[in-house]
């Protein structure tokens, strides 16, 4: 267990310094190419991990995926529901004529859609988020709320965790690490808005970080909700003591599509 924590340690000291560099000071560009590049590789993950042994399949997904995906990150560009639209249909068609039974056939297209929307779709909202106004400030505020509510819960969940919080998806959470999620994701909120995204107010930030900490939980039992039902304990290995990349970022899915929503209703 301790050497499970030192590399969460060794990967969070390397990897955090280097998100807040993108963030605050990286070209547009280079924030893009960072997160597609995310894309792709939790596209593979997901398809390896849901469709094994099978790389024609894999590979069609992780197409799929990248090309819905360009839905969100040419947003502006172009109109998003007609590349949705015939990213769909041509699936939709490629699916009926690739090799297996019909029964088979149609659970490798639920599969696909499913990791196509997940990640294809979700995860790249976060380039959204970047371009809305004070998009950096937003962005950093996100992260903030939830890898601190992320952290509190893992220390307090290991320390006092007995009740568990969903065992059949998740034996390893606890409702005790769950409310240190809550309490840490809502103080990091109000403590950051006041910096980060100044003209929110303090009960909105309080509003928004406790939403933001449900969804953020939410979003990492239904990746374990995945993997328990493909039968692997983590998604890859690419991040010592974290597991594989989706296994980092499912928590970060679910917070950005909301909050790109309500900045769009509220604060548009």
């Amino acid at each position: 267990m301790e050497t499970e924590l030192s590399r969460r340690l060794a990967t969070a000291v390397i990897g955090v310094p280097l998100l807040v560099v993108l963030v605050v000071w990286g070209a547009a560009w280079l924030f893009y190419g960072v997160f597609l590049l995310l894309t792709v590789a939790a596209l593979r993950e997901f398809f390896v991990m849901a469709l094994p042994g099978r790389r024609s399949d894999q590979w069609s997904g992780i197409g799929f995926g990248i090309a819905l995906s360009c839905a969100v990150f040419l947003n502006g560009k172009t109109d998003s529901m007609v590349w949705l639209s015939a990213v769909l249909l041509t699936a939709f068609g490629a699916h009926m004529f690739m090799a297996g039974a019909l029964a088979e056939r149609f659970q490798r297209l639920l599969l696909t859609l499913l990791g196509v929307f997940y990640i294809g779709y979700l995860f790249p909202h976060w380039v959204l988020l970047f371009r809305a106004p004070f998009g950096r400030g937003w962005v950093l505020w996100l992260l903030t709320v939830i890898m601190v509510g992320d952290t509190l819960a893992y220390l307090v969940g290991r320390r006092f965790g007995a009740r568990k919080l969903a065992p059949e998806i998740s034996p390893g959470k606890t409702v005790a690490g769950a409310w240190a999620y809550v309490v840490g994701a809502m103080t990091a909120g109000v403590a950051g808005a006041g910096l980060l995204v100044p003209h929110l107010s303090w009960l909105e930030a309080l509003g928004l970080s406790f939403t933001v900490s449900l969804l953020g939980q939410l979003g990492d039992l239904f990746e374990s909700w995945i993997k328990r039902v493909c039968a692997v304990k983590d998604s890859g290995n690419l991040l010592p003591g974290h597991g594989g990349l989706l296994d980092r970022i499912d928590s970060l899915i679910f917070p950005a599509v909301f909050t790109t929503s309500y900045l769009r209703v509220f604060h548009s």
